[in-house]
C-alpha cells in the first residue's frame, strides 16, 4: 500500500442481490483504509444484503462489516430499517464503516492504555465437526476445549479445504453465545502451527 501499511485481507460477499464490481471496489477502498487506524487487522469480512420490507417500497441494505485484531473481533451489523438513506448501497457502506473506524479508534486506544502484547500467540486446534450446508464447525483444542467456528472466520479460502482432522490456527473472542473462533487459518502440511508447537506425533 502507498501508506506503507500491509494489505488487508477483503472479503466481500453479497447476498439476496446482484454482484457488483463498483460496489464491491467501494467496500474493499474502504476496508483498506482501516489499515490507517490499526496495522495488525488480519481479516475484514463485509456481507452486503437487500433488506426487503413487507410495508416499504424499494429496498434497504444491510451491511456487517467484521473485523479481526489480534485479541478478538470488531463487527458493525447496521440494521437497515432504521434509516432509509440506506436504500443507497453506497450510502450504506459508508455508514458501515465510518461506524467500523470509530469502534477501531476505541479499541486502539484500550489497549494502548492498558498496554496489549503486541503479538498474542494464537491458539491452535483440529476441526472435529464440519457442518458444510450450515456453514459451521467446531474446533478441539490440545486440552480438550471444543470452540465453535463460521465459514467466515476462516482465511485463505479455506472453508472448502477444511475437513475433520484439519489442523488450525485461530484467535478467540466472545461472543452473545459463548467462545467462538475468529481468523480460522488451516496449517499447511510442514507449517509450524504457533511458532514452537506441533500438534503432530
Amino acid at each position: 500500500m502507498a501508506n506503507g501499511s500491509p494489505e488487508i485481507p477483503v472479503m466481500v460477499t453479497f447476498k439476496d442481490m446482484e454482484t457488483s464490481d463498483a460496489v464491491e471496489a467501494r467496500i474493499r477502498e474502504r476496508g483498506q483504509k482501516l489499515g490507517r487506524f490499526l496495522e495488525r487487522i488480519t481479516a475484514c469480512r463485509v456481507v452486503i444484503a437487500e433488506a426487503h420490507r413487507q410495508h416499504h417500497k424499494g429496498t434497504l441494505f444491510h451491511v456487517r462489516v467484521d473485523l479481526s485484531v489480534p485479541d478478538g473481533e470488531i463487527v458493525v451489523n447496521r440494521e437497515p430499517e432504521l434509516d432509509h438513506a440506506h436504500e443507497d448501497a453506497y450510502v450504506a457502506i459508508r455508514d458501515a464503516f465510518d461506524a467500523a473506524e470509530r469502534q477501531l479508534r476505541d479499541w486502539v486506544g484500550r489497549h494502548a492504555k492498558h498496554g496489549a502484547k503486541a503479538h498474542p500467540t494464537p491458539r491452535h486446534g483440529q476441526v472435529v465437526r464440519v457442518f458444510g450446508d450450515d456453514g459451521f464447525g467446531f474446533i478441539e483444542t490440545p486440552d480438550g476445549d471444543e470452540i465453535y467456528f463460521h465459514k467466515n472466520s476462516v482465511t485463505r479460502g479455506g472453508w472448502s479445504k477444511l475437513d475433520v482432522g484439519t489442523y488450525v490456527r485461530f484467535s478467540e473472542a466472545d461472543g452473545d453465545k459463548g467462545p467462538h473462533a475468529t481468523s480460522v487459518t488451516p496449517v499447511n502440511d510442514g507449517e509450524d502451527l504457533t511458532g514452537n508447537v506441533s500438534l503432530k506425533n
